[in-house]
């Protein structure tokens, strides 16, 4: 099992770990700052620094999954194509440095955190989703027509408004009992802890995960990176609205530079 580091601090840019197994999945480590693939988002991509100081660089994250194809508590980290070298020098038991290319999950942050800024203008179920480093977009399940500059316009002003981004907790129970905080048809929030991570903008409460509190623009269980402020983004833009089905609108999200 792989303590996930950046499930309470998506800021933390490395962390030391030890090599639990090498596979054909990957790389597995006690610990990792490294987000798996999951919830729409991309799985972080970086380095390995191994003991003598080379480094063997991470392209992809993903899940372990077991022999039925079922996923684990593992997070396998995927070598480069050409990484070959550098891997034949690794072995179970050995200490590394895990350390994410920093930008590339810092355009991930703030495009998930986006998107949660979507949902709450666009207040429609989401039906498929992808957050990448270049662009990142979300299908509403819904048939009336959406209007690009009025989206932008809304997200510039959420971003402008500097709304704190919490990190809290519910549990099964409260989320059975609030069934509308899950805002995606095909994704459900992981189970079986007993507590569901949550996300939370605005309305900053000493309690982020407690339902009832003052309104937040956002709140919905989410296990993906986040920015800490809203001003954090930067600016995004809807680069492009497409109606994909009769009951599908896809909202496309670009940054300006």
């Amino acid at each position: 099992m792989t303590q996930d580091l950046f499930r309470e601090d998506a800021y933390l840019a490395e962390c030391s770990a030890s090599v639990t197994a090498i596979s054909g999945q990957g790389i597995v480590l006690d610990r990792t700052v490294f987000y798996p693939l999951g919830g729409g988002q991309a799985g972080d991509a970086g380095v390995l620094v191994l003991a003598d100081g080379s480094e063997l660089a991470i392209a992809d994250t993903r899940k372990g999954k077991d022999a039925d194809g079922k996923f684990t508590n593992d997070i396998c980290h995927l070598p480069g194509p050409d990484q070959q070298n550098s891997l034949s020098k690794l072995k179970p038991g050995d200490a590394v440095t895990a350390r994410i290319d920093w930008a590339r999950r810092h355009r991930l942050m703030r495009f998930h955190t986006t998107t949660h800024l979507l949902c709450h203008l666009v207040p429609q179920l989401v039906n498929g989703c992808s957050i990448t480093p270049d662009y990142a977009r979300l299908d509403f399940n819904m048939t009336e027509p959406l209007d690009k500059e009025v989206l932008s316009a809304g997200i510039a002003r959420l971003v402008a408004g500097a709304h704190p981004i919490e990190v809290g907790s519910i549990t099964d129970e409260e989320l059975d009992a609030n069934p509308a905080l899950v805002k995606s048809m095909s994704v459900q929030p992981p189970r079986g802890t007993g507590r569901i991570r949550t996300i939370r903008i605005g309305a900053a409460t000493a309690d982020a995960g407690r339902i009832g509190a003052d309104t937040p623009i956002d709140f919905q269980p989410c296990g993906g990176t986040h920015v800490a402020n809203t001003a954090e983004i930067g600016q995004v833009v809807v680069t492009k609205i497409e109606k994909k089905s009769a009951t599908t609108r896809r909202v496309v999200l670009g940054f300006v530079e």
